[in-house]
């Protein structure tokens, strides 16, 4: 299927619109117990588990509307699959918190194995919509690794440490927040390494 535009206002809210929608289910019934064949869920399984198809059909519709799915978003959505169905089968959270410290350390490995081999794995995947020479990838690609392996510690001491309240506001709120503005920052600081379109500096 080919690619087709999206009003940006549907696109994000097709994007964060499941995390957003997990975050307020957890409000609304994390202070009560399910029974589902005998077994007593507490209220934060129940909503992982209300997440999973709500982020499914979020990106089936990205998909109808769109034409395409990133690799990211495709594999997102199996860890949110993998790791709901193991918080379920054992009746853990700790599964579905863990999830994040995986995708923040699956990245971070990507990206590193690409720096080790001299490349700029971020590169192939951004050029288009950023287009910058190869050592301004190089230096983005690096401080996004060591990002990644950040939050990733971090998922790692709120979850074990923390309230499961707590992670919730972080993960829905913290994590994209703190990732959009480190982003945002480094591009700021990487404009000398930015290549200007010919038709635009003609102008």
């Amino acid at each position: 299927m080919a690619e087709k535009t999206i009003n940006p206002v549907l696109k994000q809210v097709l994007e964060l619109g499941p995390t957003v929608a997990f975050f307020l289910i957890y409000l609304r019934i994390k202070d009560d117990t399910f029974i589902f064949g005998g077994t007593e869920y507490t209220g934060f399984i129940v909503a992982a588990l209300i997440f999973v198809p709500i982020l499914l059909a979020a990106m089936a519709a990205l998909w109808f509307l769109t034409g395409k799915l990133s690799r990211m978003q495709i594999f997102t959505a199996f860890m949110v699959i993998f790791f709901g169905g193991l918080t379920a089968w054992f009746n853990d959270e700790r599964f579905f918190k863990m999830k994040t410290t995986i995708v923040y350390g699956f990245m971070a490995t990507i990206l590193g194995i690409g720096l080790l081999r001299g490349q700029s794995y971020l590169q192939y995947v951004m050029d288009e919509f950023l287009p910058m020479k190869p050592e301004g990838w190089m230096i983005f690609t690096r401080r996004l690794t060591f990002m990644f392996i950040a939050l990733a510690v971090a998922n790692e001491l709120i979850w074990r440490t923390q309230s499961t309240d707590l992670w919730v506001k972080l993960e829905t709120f913290a994590f994209p927040a703190v990732l959009f503005v480190f982003l945002w920052v480094q591009i700021i600081g990487l404009q000398k390494y930015l290549i200007e379109d010919p038709a635009t500096s003609e102008e």
